[in-house]
């Protein structure tokens, strides 16, 4: 099992970390009910998703992370600024949580396209189903928010 495999993974945890706590950050900063329920249903979708992979990187004989990434925790101070200062915060969470599930959703595409361990892409590839719902799910919350 060659590092860059557990790397690939180690990634998306990270990534995942990112969404999980800016899912929980959004669930307390709104007031909406139905997106306090959406955000506490997609931040445990997250670490479900850690739950998983961290379990193929504990068996690989590696940490798994504990942490976001720099870019994640840049995305969600900008959003919590954008929020502040609009008077559709809501929205505005919603927005931007949406490019986060982007942007889980492409590092998942890439790591199918990378992962050369088949239990590792194996892995990925069955929590590629809850990426791609929550994700659609964001994405019509968002188009719900706009009309």
């Amino acid at each position: 099992m060659s590092d860059n495999n557990v790397k690939v993974l180690q990634e998306l945890v990270q990534i995942a970390n990112d969404s999980a706590r800016f899912y929980d950050d959004a669930r307390q900063e709104v007031k909406n009910p139905t997106l306090q329920n959406l955000f506490g249903r997609m931040a445990q979708a997250k670490r479900n998703l850690i739950g998983a992979l961290g379990n193929r990187i504990t068996l690989a004989g590696e940490e798994v992370p504990d942490r976001g990434t720099i870019a994640g925790s840049l995305h969600k101070a900008y959003t919590d600024i954008r929020a502040s200062l609009s008077s559709h915060e809501e929205a505005v969470y919603v927005g931007q949580l949406e490019e986060a599930e982007d942007r889980l959703l492409a590092h998942f595409t890439e790591a199918l396209e990378t992962l050369d361990d088949r239990v590792m892409r194996d892995t990925v590839l069955a929590q590629m189903p809850q990426v791609r719902a929550c994700h659609d799910e964001m994405r019509q919350m968002k188009q719900r928010l706009a009309a």
